[in-house]
């Protein structure tokens, strides 16, 4: 069924003061100075507090959220994760060093062999394990619900890794060249499902649910959890959805049906 949990304000993590990491995160309070650094040629990441306070803070009452419909998600279309690739410069290659920030999986009831497909990324949690263990305040809820990594604070420490139910969170062990502008992928660095913000606040839909609507299959809507009348509040109301392991109380912001 729906969750009607109600959102709380992330809480960041306290930061650490002793030890060799302390260096390092007197100079990320130094970089905090500016509006953003440039790790690459074209390649910007802002900085946090720009994000939160500045003019990339959603305004309103916003939870940005997803539905997808296992129903009409087709085993062997992978146009989801194809676009999330594409998008974000991440390889189609499905190897151990290669990231995959949205993933089809398949589920088997083992008594009657029915299956289900249908993807699985970050579900952009209300009260995110991510959040809650993170030492330096990287892993964050945005005010509109989306959970991001500040590469900035990042430490590469990986608990965010191990600390999520769903394996959206993935490492960054070696240098990435060709990097997209919107999508910097530092090595050394956690990241994830960034519910592609950019479009999201250029007023697009997520590089996945687009491409999914663009096959005809329709299995993935998006938008205002918050908003009554938005497409997705309205569908949310009218079908029985659920949210994977409920039981955890981290009140996800992707629903699921069918499954």
């Amino acid at each position: 069924m729906n969750d009607k949990e109600r959102d709380e304000p992330s809480r960041d993590g306290a930061e650490i003061e002793e030890g060799p990491d302390s260096v390092r995160r007197g100079l990320l309070k130094m970089a905090g100075a500016v509006a953003a650094l440039t790790l690459a040629p074209g390649v910007t990441v802002f900085a946090r507090d720009l994000v939160l306070k500045g003019q990339h803070k959603a305004k309103g009452p916003v939870r940005y959220g997803l539905l997808i419909d296992a129903r009409a998600c087709k085993t062997g279309c992978d146009a989801c994760v194809r676009a999330c690739q594409d998008y974000n410069g991440l390889s189609h290659d499905p190897g151990p060093d290669n990231a995959q920030w949205i993933r089809k999986v398949t589920i088997t009831d083992e008594k009657t062999g029915f299956t289900r497909s249908f993807p699985v990324m970050c579900q952009h949690c209300a009260h995110g394990a991510c959040v809650d263990v993170c030492p330096t305040g990287a892993s964050f809820r945005r005010p509109d619900g989306i959970v991001l990594v500040d590469k900035h604070r990042c430490i590469g420490c990986r608990y965010c890794l191990m600390a999520c139910p769903y394996k959206a969170r993935s490492f960054v062990g070696r240098v990435v060249k060709d990097q997209r502008p919107w999508a910097p992928r530092g090595k050394g660095t956690a990241e994830g499902c960034t519910m592609c913000v950019e479009r999201v606040e250029a007023g697009k839909l997520p590089a996945c649910v687009a491409a999914c609507q663009k096959a005809g299959h329709k299995a993935m809507m998006f938008g205002n959890l918050h908003d009554p009348k938005s497409a997705i509040a309205v569908r949310l109301s009218e079908v029985a959805t659920t949210t994977i392991r409920a039981d955890l109380g981290m009140a996800p912001g992707v629903h699921y049906r069918g499954i």
